[in-house]
């Protein structure tokens, strides 16, 4: 499943904004690989929390949905979830970001069913 991004990034100054989105443009044009932007995404933006298990469920609860819809929107296996929800792993930063802005800005950041990819059956938005 692919999931569509549209969101504001959170950049540490002003400064670092410019320079992180001259970057991209680097990127989008082939001159940069994405290792160096991920470095750059590293040093610009600011880092998502870390959420404790209990932060994890109250978030997937107040979407009303279960572990397995919920893995759907963030992309990740079905299992995942309930592992983050027992504490026996840790979401990593790709998951991070969504869960952060899902914690944030509650269930209206989720819009569904939104820009359905020709590979997938259905997809979703997050809106930041």
């Amino acid at each position: 499943m692919t999931m569509f991004w549209r969101h504001t990034s959170t950049y540490k100054n002003e400064a670092l904004a410019a320079i992180h989105e001259m970057m991209e443009g680097l990127r989008g044009a082939g001159s940069i690989d994405k290792l160096t932007l991920r470095r750059f995404d590293e040093a610009c933006l600011t880092p998502a929390a870390p959420l404790q298990p209990d932060e994890i469920k109250a978030i997937r609860e107040a979407q009303h949905v279960s572990q397995t819809v919920f893995a759907r929107y963030l992309n990740v296996p079905k299992n995942l979830v309930s592992d983050w929800e027992r504490d026996k792993k840790r979401p990593g930063r790709p998951a991070l970001r969504p869960l952060s802005i899902l914690q944030r800005k509650g269930p209206k950041a989720m819009t569904w069913p939104v820009k359905i990819h020709p590979s997938c059956q259905f997809g979703a938005t997050l809106i930041d």
